[in-house]
């Protein structure tokens, strides 16, 4: 079996909502318990936060050394060279890419990523979010990390900056260009096909998250997705409350 490292993506200088990766949950920073829930993956050999080398981002690299995760710090803008040295460091075989700004994230989605992404014999998997599809805040993606050294390789000869969306996006440049890749988009269980928004961007993101951990949350377990969805199913004016914000990419 390849060795299967995710890798968190995470910084303090949020342009929507600072600090928001450190901001308290119940007691807890908010990528606390993003780890806490990848922990829960089977699936996964290793665990990394990946943040910058500014004074900024210490906090950050404080709560992954707290949580007994590895760390890497590199690039503010150039996120794809990040990936590509912490996933070098770390001796990734397979990497699944997360975001510090999803705090249920569901462990049993991330097996089942990795999963499927094995059988359908692709070079990379995302989930199909949004309408129809799995809640944006659950956000998987599963790619050999050859296929990110391929795909860097392919930006540095089109001549691609460190300023280059295609290199601050760490897959995006990946998802574009089909021709190139084998990708698969993962489809939800009929349970989890919500076009509910469970990541935290804005205020009111925070505000509907912190809802579901004051009612929820258990200290010394994770929140189980299905009984998150379910609280929500039965607190329509909650589940709305974010509906209007607007999804950067």
């Amino acid at each position: 079996m390849a060795k299967v490292v995710a890798i968190i993506q995470a910084r303090m200088d949020s342009t929507r909502l600072p600090g928001k990766v450190a901001r308290l949950l119940v007691g807890k920073p908010l990528l606390a318990h993003i780890i806490a829930r990848v922990k829960k993956a089977v699936e996964i050999n290793e665990i990394v936060v990946a943040t910058t080398t500014r004074a900024s981002d210490d906090r950050v690299a404080e709560i992954a050394r707290q949580e007994g995760v590895g760390l890497y710090r590199g690039s503010e803008y150039d996120v794809l060279s990040r990936y590509l040295a912490a996933g070098r460091q770390y001796e990734a075989e397979l990497v699944v890419r997360l975001t510090g700004d999803c705090p249920l994230l569901d462990p049993r989605t991330i097996d089942r990523a990795i999963n499927s992404f094995i059988a359908a014999q692709v070079d990379y998997l995302r989930l199909d979010l949004g309408q129809a599809g799995y809640p944006r805040g659950l956000d998987v993606e599963v790619f050999f990390y050859q296929t990110l050294v391929r795909a860097a390789e392919l930006l540095k000869k089109e001549g691609a900056q460190g300023d280059d969306p295609y290199r601050e996006h760490v897959t995006l440049y990946i998802y574009h260009h089909p021709e190139d890749f084998r990708i698969f988009w993962l489809k939800p269980p009929s349970m989890l096909a919500r076009n509910y928004r469970l990541c935290v961007d804005e205020a009111l993101d925070f505000q509907l998250i912190e809802q579901v951990y004051i009612n929820l949350y258990r200290a010394g377990d994770i929140i189980d997705i299905n009984t998150a969805i379910n609280f929500l199913d039965h607190n329509p004016t909650l589940a709305r409350l974010n509906q209007s914000i607007e999804q950067k990419f």
